[in-house]
């Protein structure tokens, strides 16, 4: 009788780590490549994790920022969706163009249209629900996922739509804010590359000179700034602070842990997840 129960409880141990390690699994990125018909004979690759259950899911595409580290972005942030029930994508838009960084010029033209070639992609998967499919950038990336979502040419390129955007720390000037879905920006006062004030003429109807624009254009865009942040506030590996071409990064933990709370309630909120945030 002992070795029987010996053997059962062995058993059972046994199952519960198979069955830890398949849900770990199912949320393990898988290299993917897709169409990239303006960039090159190249496809565009990234990082896909699918979240448990029989789907079809909601959907975030994520975008990493002028320095590239789309690994980064997807073990942060790709991981973080998985588990709260998002197929998430994370795209490398440099890797298969040769680009190792874009910090000094503007954005790169061939990756304007980055987040709708991923968005393409991700409709004909079939753990994917089309119709809720949200985009995430943090630095230039944040800044594309807002000209992803502004009534303009790059958001007339796809018949297929995002249904929400969040720009982590994005660099707001020259974003005009005609925006077409829900928008959230997540910004540190002290950023001193992504400065806070213009994304709060953004997300109040101003310009850069701090003009008022034209009224009732566009859905509201939310924002939150977080006290004593600066760039990359969400970045562990700046929790020694370091300068890149003169700008300050430090990673904040308060900041980091409210921006996770603060985009956990926005995608529920827009696009739904598998549960409610408390």
């Amino acid at each position: 009788m002992t070795s029987f129960t010996g053997l059962a409880l062995a058993a059972l141990i046994l199952w519960s780590f198979g069955s830890l390690a398949a849900r770990a699994a199912d949320h393990a990125p898988r290299l993917v490549e897709f169409e990239s018909p303006l960039a090159g004979p190249q496809a565009l690759q990234g990082f896909l994790r699918v979240p448990d259950g029989p789907g079809p899911s909601p959907a975030v595409v994520l975008m990493h920022g002028c320095g590239g580290g789309w690994w980064g972005v997807d073990e942060r942030w790709g991981k973080r969706l998985a588990e709260w029930g998002y197929v998430a994508l994370t795209i490398d838009r440099f890797g298969t163009r040769g680009i190792t960084s874009a910090c000094t010029g503007g954005l790169p033209p061939s990756t304007l249209y980055d987040a709708y070639r991923a968005l393409d992609y991700l409709v004909g998967q079939p753990s994917v629900d089309p119709s809720r499919v949200a985009v995430l950038g943090f630095s230039r990336g944040a800044t594309l996922a807002l000209l992803a979502v502004e009534r303009g040419q790059i958001e007339s390129s796809s018949k297929d739509k995002f249904r929400a955007a969040i720009g982590f720390y994005p660099l707001c000037g020259g974003v005009k804010g005609n925006m077409t879905v829900p928008t959230l920006i997540l910004v540190g006062e002290l950023d001193d590359w992504a400065p806070a004030i213009a994304c709060r003429n953004l997300a109040e109807g101003r310009d850069d000179w701090g003009m008022a624009r034209e009224k009732d254009k566009g859905i509201p865009i939310a924002i939150t700034v977080y006290p004593g942040a600066h760039h990359d506030f969400d970045v562990p590996r700046y929790s020694t602070p370091a300068q890149q071409l003169g700008h300050h990064l430090e990673f904040n933990e308060a900041a980091r842990d409210q921006s996770v709370d603060a985009l956990r309630k926005f995608l529920y909120s827009t696009i739904g997840g598998q549960e409610r945030p408390q």
